[in-house]
């Protein structure tokens, strides 16, 4: 299925080549779930700290869940914020 993957700040860097600014269309397995699609670009857990699904956060304990997306889901995921 196709999913929107977006990436913010320092994480912007692991998208795949084709990506438009901070958001690449990403082909994913259906039963895909959070922690395996972090896992497959390569985005450190630790830095995986806001992470969600059309706006919704999904908390860590929820992030091995399979078939939590859904075709044309929108996956944003931002590191810790730093300083402030």
């Amino acid at each position: 299925m196709r999913i929107t993957l977006k990436l913010f700040a320092s994480l912007s860097d692991l998208l795949p080549p084709h990506a438009v600014k901070n958001a690449a269309q990403i082909e994913i397995d259906d039963s895909a779930s959070l922690h395996s699609i972090i896992d497959q670009f390569k985005v450190p857990r630790e830095l995986a700290h806001l992470v969600l699904i059309n706006g919704v956060y999904v908390c860590d304990t929820d992030r091995d869940a399979t078939n939590a997306l859904k075709e044309n889901d929108v996956l944003a995921i931002w590191p810790p914020v730093a300083g402030g």
